[in-house]
């Protein structure tokens, strides 16, 4: 059965970090593009960071330079490190994967590409 798992969200103030993981079973990250979404109540769920099979990444303009996403094959596990967080960095954190190629693994991929969610993990950054 494929699952993501996330955790690593908690609270924090702003300026401070935090490293959410992304724990896959079922299949290997490294065969598919993985995502990191987030959302908060009344908005629409919003795409962060992605990483493609070759490990290319690609961020929202609103976290370029302060998030990173990486994985590790190994460990079947995708991350995201939260550096310099801000109050708008809070809600809740998705991690997603599909594996319809790199062309569609980008941030403003359309939710539906992507055919596996995790439970969420949430954030909540204080100012």
């Amino acid at each position: 059965q494929v699952q993501l798992v996330e955790s690593g969200g908690g609270s924090v103030q702003a300026g401070g970090s935090l490293r959410l993981s992304c724990a896959a079973s079922g299949y290997s990250p490294a065969t598919n593009c993985m995502g990191w979404f987030r959302q908060v109540p009344g908005k629409e769920r919003e795409g962060v960071a992605t990483i493609d099979t070759d490990g290319r990444t690609i961020y929202a303009d609103s976290v370029k330079g302060r998030f990173t996403i990486s994985q590790d094959n190994a460990k079947n596990t995708v991350f995201l490190q939260m550096d310099r967080l801000k109050p708008e960095d809070s809600g809740m954190y998705y991690c997603a994967a599909h594996n319809l190629g790199s062309g569609l693994c980008y941030p403003g991929t359309p939710h539906r590409v992507f055919r596996t969610w995790g439970q969420g993990t949430q954030v909540t950054v204080s100012s």
